[in-house]
């Protein structure tokens, strides 16, 4: 396999006494648009400042293999908030340029930034920074960054506050960045089908810690000790979960989509909760079908009750479609449970 980029060993970092990021072992490689979700608070704006270098871990080893050049010169980060210098959108866009001392072809340049992210440089190039709307200054500000052509190119929230077209356009940019230059790109959002239709591969945070690579499904407690080594999780339309070996009441399980399968529901018959047993079976409704990454596969979101469960499925094995009711049987073996301590 190439060598990656980065790779991150024993990571943590602190605020204070309080530990917000947990890495143990976290390879990025050439190439990759990786996605990172999670709620707030969870690290994902940490850790890529962290893979900027803008802050330095507490804590393990964040390497990084540069092609020669010192990283700052390589990595580049735009923020969930663009902060743009109070010029002209020339000005703003160039000025990387002009500081790294790479004046030829300036102008023609930052034309084509501009074009890249979707701002016709004839009506925009002249705007000042006042006169731009929210989502004209964020492609403002990742146009200031594509023109340097980084090697890396982390995104922090870039969808966050725009209009779906400065969406479209902020996604159309990054995809065009990797397949041009092959520009390794890292981007976190709460939008998930909008990652979804982005990533190759998607890493779930969650308090500080990497769950997975891939989109995937948190499970809360409260928890209830019903039996030897037997907790029950009773869902909001009152269906309940009983999985063995969860480690306490407050204990949050973890399972990649993979480990949910679909059927369906035939001749009236619903899912049951099991017993104890590896499989656990729930009826819900399916709300929508995305595909995920470049190898299209298709994951389903089904809400049981007010709860959310994403599986990843074969369309030639199961056909299923928005608003059909189904089962899901979820594979007690493979949930993974959160440290939490």
């Amino acid at each position: 396999m190439e060598k990656p980029i980065y790779r991150l060993e024993g990571i943590r970092h602190r605020y204070g006494n309080r530990t917000v990021l947990r890495i143990d072992v976290l390879e990025i490689h050439k190439g990759e648009i990786i996605g990172l979700v999670g709620p707030n608070g969870s690290g994902k704006s940490t850790l890529l400042r962290l893979l900027a270098f803008i802050e330095n871990p507490s804590a393990g080893r964040l390497l990084y293999f540069s092609e020669g050049r010192k990283p700052h010169f390589e990595v580049t980060l735009l923020t969930q908030e663009p902060y743009l210098l109070k010029r002209d959108v020339f000005g703003n866009v160039g000025y990387g340029l002009r500081v790294r001392g790479e004046r030829a072809n300036l102008q023609r340049r930052v034309e084509e930034a501009l074009e890249w992210v979707g701002l016709d440089p004839a009506a925009f190039i002249r705007r000042k920074w006042y006169e731009l709307s929210g989502g004209e200054a964020q492609r403002v500000a990742l146009a200031a960054r594509l023109v340097l052509r980084p090697r890396v190119l982390l995104l922090d929230e870039p969808t966050a506050n725009v209009d779906a077209e400065s969406a479209r356009r902020i996604q159309e940019a990054a995809i065009k960045a990797q397949e041009r230059w092959g520009t390794t790109i890292v981007v976190s959002s709460h939008d998930w089908w909008w990652l979804l239709n982005l990533c190759d591969r998607v890493v779930h945070l969650f308090e500080g810690q990497a769950l997975g690579s891939g989109v995937g499904n948190l499970i809360f407690g409260p928890w209830k000790k019903i039996g030897d080594n037997l907790w029950k999780r009773t869902l909001s339309n009152g269906q309940a979960i009983i999985c063995p070996n969860v480690p306490g009441e407050n204990a949050i399980g973890w399972i990649e989509p993979e480990g949910i399968r679909i059927g369906l529901i035939e001749n009236g018959k619903k899912g049951d909760a099991n017993s104890g047993t590896r499989v656990i079976e729930l009826q819900g409704r399916v709300a929508n079908l995305a595909a995920y990454g470049k190898k299209n596969h298709l994951v389903a979101t089904v809400w049981v009750g007010e709860e959310r469960f994403l599986s990843l499925i074969n369309p030639e094995d199961t056909v299923v479609v928005p608003g059909q009711e189904v089962c899901i049987s979820i594979d007690a073996g493979r949930i993974r449970w959160l440290d939490r301590n």
